[in-house]
């Protein structure tokens, strides 16, 4: 290989300049590639290619296409690799909760399960106007004692007062309701 001034791939040029020109002018095309063939990772397969040619780099000929035809063979050699692994390693699938039959209901599922909407209506109905309000802010619309407090005009050890009697005496409403049912 004859040397040319400018070329990537002459010798008069240091290791790292060549390596660093050579990475600049094939990367990009073996990203390319690599994410085409499917690849779960193509950027870490594109920094492989490019850390097994470095060794090689010195020994070869046939100018920028012999460094394409190596980078290349790198890189389909990658792929190989992976597909080999791919083939060997076990199937796996995403967890979906939903699915899974070990998981136990939440108390809140548990209560809307055994408890009909009309059965719930009738209970909340039981409770005083600030009473059913404080469980609507807090529990349904998920705010802080501080919040509902202010929405209320009542101060946060009221709150908690209220929606302590409140929910007292659902429990006390729903066990009659089921021995009576």
């Amino acid at each position: 290989m004859q040397p040319v001034k400018g070329d990537p791939t002459t010798p008069d040029q240091s290791d790292e300049g060549v390596f660093c020109a050579v990475y600049r002018e094939f990367s990009p095309a073996v990203l390319s590639y690599l994410r085409a063939r499917g690849l779960e990772d193509p950027e870490g397969t594109t920094q492989e290619v490019f850390l097994a040619l470095h060794p090689q780099l010195g020994q070869v000929r046939g100018g920028p296409k012999g460094i394409k035809s190596l980078v290349f063979s790198i890189a389909h050699a990658r792929y190989v690799d992976e597909q080999r692994h791919r083939s060997k390693a076990p199937q796996t699938t995403g967890y979906d909760p939903e699915a899974d039959p070990r998981s136990d209901p939440s108390a809140e599922d548990q209560v809307l399960a055994s408890e009909s909407t009309a059965n719930v209506k009738a209970l909340l109905g039981t409770l005083q106007q600030d009473q059913q309000e404080v469980l609507a802010l807090r529990i349904v619309a998920d705010l802080s004692l501080e919040t509902t407090a202010e929405i209320m005009g009542k101060t946060p050890g009221a709150i908690k007062q209220l929606q302590r009697r409140a929910l007292c005496r659902l429990r006390k409403l729903r066990h009659l309701l089921r021995e009576g049912a």
